[in-house]
C-alpha cells in the first residue's frame, strides 16, 4: 500500500510541474531554504545551472530519480512546484541563467 501511495504522490508531483505558474522568486528562497545545504555543497552540486531546461522537465518529471524526494509528501505541492521553477527558469540555457547557486 505505501508503494502504491508513494507512486500516486510521484505521479501528482509531475503532473503538477507540467503545468505552468511557480513562483521563482520564492522557488530560490525555499531552495536555499531547503535543498542548497545538501544539494548546493560544491560548485559540480545541483544549482540551476547544472542541467538544462530540458533536464530539470525529466527530472522532475519522474521524483523517485531525486534522492531526497521521501521528504517532499511533507512539503507542500505549490513549494515544490515554485523550487521546479526556479531551478527551470534559471537552467543553464535559460535566457536568464543563475550566476551562481
Amino acid at each position: 500500500m505505501f508503494f502504491v501511495s508513494t507512486l500516486v504522490v510521484a505521479a501528482a508531483f509531475g503532473m503538477a510541474f507540467a503545468a505552468e505558474g511557480g513562483n521563482a522568486r520564492k522557488g530560490k528562497f525555499l531552495y536555499r531554504k531547503h535543498c542548497r545545504s545538501c544539494h548546493g555543497v560544491s560548485a559540480s552540486d545541483l544549482s540551476p545551472a547544472t542541467k538544462t531546461q530540458k533536464e530539470w522537465k525529466a527530472l522532475f518529471s519522474d521524483t523517485s530519480k531525486i534522492p531526497c524526494n521521501a521528504q517532499w509528501p511533507a512539503m507542500p505541492e505549490s513549494d515544490a512546484k515554485d523550487i521546479f521553477t526556479y531551478l527551470h527558469d534559471y537552467a543553464k540555457d535559460s535566457p536568464s541563467p543563475a550566476k551562481c547557486s
